[in-house]
């Protein structure tokens, strides 16, 4: 089964492609030529996903995933929220980004946080959403050199190392994202092999 996910993102594409089976062939945007920049200026994570997926189906009747990501963190009142990838700007700087979150979060002692992500589908020309989210906290420096975002400062509930620190595969177990996959495979393994 051919499907379309609809980022550029190399990350993001391997962390979906860990956790699929070999009936699916997942394209990026390059894979079917669109280059664009998809705007994500939606005031929140569905919004911004369906837009997404949309933007692409429609100029490649293909069926597509789309996916948002937020951090939102307690004492910011969910910031940065639909804004994290833009946080500290719009160049998208992961480093600025974790630099102003550290910044703004300094002196406080509540850093309880959570990633949410949210898919949008359109799978033979249906809208579907599938969410998925991981509680935890924002450590006061970061730690580890793997994963991406702002993975060096989150640590999940019930771990010790960050998002940065742990494996992939170990990630791929407990991560908002995955959660949200997981729920879109449990749907796409649910239809007729032909779609």
């Amino acid at each position: 089964m051919e499907l379309i996910f609809a980022t550029n993102n190399k990350h993001k594409i391997r962390e979906i492609s860990d956790l699929l089976d070999n009936r699916f062939n997942i394209l990026g945007l390059a894979d079917v030529s669109i280059t664009d920049d998809i705007p994500e200026d939606a005031d929140n994570l569905a919004d911004n996903a369906l837009y997404k997926a949309r933007y692409v189906h429609e100029r490649t009747g293909m069926n597509v995933f789309a996916d948002d990501t937020g951090l939102e963190v307690n004492a910011l009142n969910g910031a940065p929220g639909v804004h994290s990838a833009r946080y500290a700007g719009a160049d998208r700087n992961p480093d600025d980004n974790i630099i102003k979150l550290l910044k703004q979060l300094e002196g406080i002692t509540n850093r309880k946080a959570r990633f949410r992500t949210v898919i949008a589908l359109i799978f033979n020309n249906r809208e579907y959403l599938f969410e998925g989210k991981v509680e935890g906290k924002i450590i006061q420096k970061r730690k580890g050199t793997g994963g991406f975002g702002y993975d060096p400062v989150f640590i999940a509930k019930g771990y010790d190392n960050t998002f940065a620190e742990i494996p992939l595969s170990e990630k791929n177990k407990i991560s908002h994202r995955a959660q949200a996959m997981k729920k879109l495979l449990v749907f796409l393994a649910q239809q007729p092999v032909s779609q």
